[in-house]
């Protein structure tokens, strides 16, 4: 797969063909519709979807493609865990003011709610299954 001219004329050099693979477009049944769906009227919900889109689309390295499954979902202290506590966060009136109004009842299970959220994200998470995909890469 030369496209090169057997006789080196200045200018007359094909340019140097991109031999990385392309990067497929999303799919609209997966993380493509997630992110059209997912588009609320808040920057911080924006950021997130554009950051997601950005590592999908981006041609990373292999030592990048590891770095970010281990802080998406694979090291000890990674981002999937970090939504598990926002949400904890959020549904907590004490850490939410814009559920200040709910009655106390209604409060405290909204609360319990975010709770278990966030527990069971970072308890039974499938966070090993994002380590060993990380070991698998890695040659381990």
């Amino acid at each position: 797969m030369n496209d090169y001219p057997a006789i080196h004329r200045p200018g007359d050099m094909a340019p140097i063909p991109d031999r990385r693979h392309p990067i497929p477009p999303l799919d609209d049944d997966g993380l493509g519709g997630i992110l059209d769906d997912t588009a609320i009227p808040h920057p911080g919900i924006d950021l997130i979807r554009d950051g997601l889109r950005l590592l999908a689309l981006d041609h990373l390295t292999r030592d990048q493609t590891m770095s970010i499954i281990a802080a998406l979902a694979g090291a000890e202290q990674n981002l999937t865990d970090g939504i598990g506590y926002l949400v904890e966060r959020l549904t907590n009136p004490d850490t939410n003011p814009a559920l200040a109004d709910l009655d106390p009842d209604t409060a405290k299970d909204v609360q319990l709610l975010g709770e278990r959220y966030r527990f069971e994200t970072t308890e039974y998470g499938p966070q090993q299954h994002a380590a060993n995909a990380i070991g698998l890469i890695e040659g381990i």
